[in-house]
């Protein structure tokens, strides 16, 4: 396994641990949703929630959170839509966004990241 996988893994492990203290349940990890690779899943009450993970080394051009564009956003409905059919709903897409900054790991967690889920 080379460096960036490495590191990619170790970026969804911080983010699954995170979302468990921050209450939600991990399901599954690193599975695939109407043929999208989808990062976690994972439950929070009664919503099933796709979470997609970006850890960036740097912040240039709009960082971790900047790196899902509006392709990915349309590959991750798709796998909420999925979700939706195979578990029922609601469902919803989060991002948790790592950076690495002069002053340590900046983690955002933004919930309800694409619309239209």
């Amino acid at each position: 396994m080379g460096l960036a996988q490495e590191r990619g893994r170790a970026g969804e492990a911080l983010a699954a641990a995170y979302l468990e203290l921050a209450g939600l349940e991990v399901k599954r990890r690193n599975v695939r949703l109407a043929g999208v690779e989808v990062d976690l899943v994972a439950r929070e009450g009664r919503a099933w929630v796709v979470v997609e993970v970006k850890l960036r080394n740097r912040p240039d051009y709009g960082g971790a959170a900047g790196a899902v564009d509006g392709r990915k956003c349309a590959r991750l409905r798709r796998a909420a839509l999925a979700l939706l059919a195979e578990e029922g709903g609601p469902v919803r897409v989060d991002v948790v966004a790592m950076d690495f900054t002069a002053e340590g790991l900046t983690l955002r967690h933004v919930r309800d990241a694409v619309q239209g889920a």
